[in-house]
């Protein structure tokens, strides 16, 4: 099935869910990454079990701190 991840369309198997999306993409400190699926920010306790489905658009977030000292 084909899904959009970053802008870009990627062919993946169905069902894939976004645990094994991050391992696939090899998202790097995906400890610290927050997904949105359809604009829509997935709960991090269920990225093993959330499917993705034909067509969802997909965007790994990093939120750094920063700021003055």
């Amino acid at each position: 099935m084909k899904i959009t991840v970053g802008g870009e369309t990627r062919e993946v198997k169905d069902g894939i869910t976004i645990a094994e999306l991050i391992e696939e993409e090899k998202v790097e400190t995906p400890e610290y990454v927050t997904v949105s699926v359809n604009e829509e920010f997935a709960d991090r306790g269920e990225y093993s079990e959330k499917q993705l489905s034909e067509g969802d658009t997909v965007e790994f977030l990093y939120f750094m701190g920063g700021g003055r000292a």
